[in-house]
């Protein structure tokens, strides 16, 4: 194969059905993380947390029921389409791809880990960037493998919390108490850093918290690698890039949105909120059906956007630039939330915090379409592909 060096995707080679619904995802995305981000990260993501009342706690419950493990799920599965369509381009070219993959991935490690470190503690791209290196590995999977794949390794995880679960029942019985006040010390050291901190503080804090991620991919880890691949399967065959070649299987997966919604309701009829530092076979069993139900939304959340995409283009451009807007979500809710901004921190209700949200989202909407009227990348982007293709490309249009 030739070595001939990668050079930066054209903007009319881009696939802009893959732009709007990474602009969908990033919504999602920051309406999830809202709650991580004006709070104790370890109070998020646990359920409908029943200390809020009134219209903040309906909030809370829409964005449980309806948000989240649906959108980063949706976001991982678009990176995996993605990884796809670069290894295409690079076989139909003659190119070497391995090593481009590998600086790439290198790159995001770089940013994520100055994210976790000097942003927010509740980054996803070093997990993104470490499984990338395994996705490489299914490079050349046979492609009716990768959805099979994708998905044992996905159910693979709630299989796991499942297990885990019973095994809590043989613990000793001190054992949940220890654990539970671990917790508390956790989130009371988060709440002292963000709250009440300084910057360096807070940093400290997110060096600590970078290392419990790091356990947590255990757990997530093989849901991420799995929506890669099925991801990777979605662009290899085709459906992306040329829906209406597949309608009949886009017309299938809206079905599962439903589906999805139904044992979404299911997970919270059995236990809609677990403690932190509490874990038991009831909230493994809750853990389980929520991220089946996480998959299930997420390919529904996926056909109606591509059905949708003509309607949602303005989103685009903020799916081209989403790394950068990602970034700029920390940093913008950080200094809204953290004692060394604006120190909003545990002041505002879930449902205000959904209005900030949005109106966030809508700000970089905006500043996406007026930054790619002058620019080819995002600020970030750029530099990221000045790393991997070890040249600098043209900024300015």
């Amino acid at each position: 194969m030739s070595s001939t060096a990668f050079q930066p995707v054209a903007a009319n080679e881009r696939i802009v059905t893959l732009d709007v619904l990474r602009g969908f995802a990033l919504f999602g995305i920051l309406l999830m993380n809202m709650e991580a981000f004006s709070g104790p990260l370890d109070t998020s993501f646990t359920g409908i947390d029943p200390h809020w009342q009134g219209v903040d706690y309906w909030a809370d419950a829409f964005v449980y029921v309806f948000v989240q493990g649906k959108f980063f799920t949706l976001f991982s599965l678009l990176f995996g389409a993605g990884f796809a369509v670069m290894a295409q381009r690079a076989s139909s070219a003659g190119r070497d791809f391995t090593r481009f993959y590998l600086r790439r991935s290198l790159g995001l490690l770089i940013i994520g880990v100055l994210h976790a470190v000097l942003l927010w503690s509740g980054d996803i791209l070093v997990a993104y960037a470490l499984l990338s290196f395994a996705l490489l590995a299914f490079r050349e999977a046979p492609r009716s493998w990768l959805p099979v794949l994708g998905t044992a390794a996905y159910v693979g995880a709630a299989v796991l919390m499942l297990l885990l679960g019973a095994l809590m029942q043989f613990a000793p019985a001190d054992a949940g108490t220890t654990q539970q006040a671990a917790a508390v010390a956790a989130i009371e050291a988060q709440r002292q850093a963000y709250g009440h901190g300084s910057y360096l503080q807070a940093l400290a804090q997110r060096l600590r918290d970078l290392g419990a991620s790091l356990g947590a991919l255990l757990v997530v880890g093989p849901q991420i690698l799995g929506m890669f691949l099925i991801g990777a399967w979605f662009a290899r065959s085709g459906a992306i890039a040329a829906p209406d070649r597949h309608q009949r299987l886009w017309a299938a997966l809206r079905w599962l949105l439903p589906v999805g919604l139904a044992v979404m309701c299911s997970s919270v009829y059995l236990q809609s909120y677990n403690p932190p530092g509490r874990f038991d076979m009831r909230g493994a069993s809750a853990y389980a059906l929520t991220a089946v139900a996480g998959l299930l939304m997420c390919l529904g959340y996926l056909a109606w956007g591509v059905r949708w995409s003509r309607y949602l283009r303005f989103l685009a451009p903020a799916g081209r630039m989403a790394l950068s807007n990602y970034l700029g979500q920390s940093l913008v809710c950080t200094w809204v939330f953290y004692a060394y901004g604006l120190g909003w921190f545990e002041q505002m209700g879930r449902a205000p915090q959904l209005l900030f949200a949005a109106g966030l989202f809508a700000a970089q909407v905006a500043l996406s379409h007026l930054w790619l009227q002058r620019f080819r990348f995002g600020p970030v982007e750029w530099a990221w592909r000045a790393f991997t293709y070890m040249q600098l490309p043209p900024l300015r249009r």
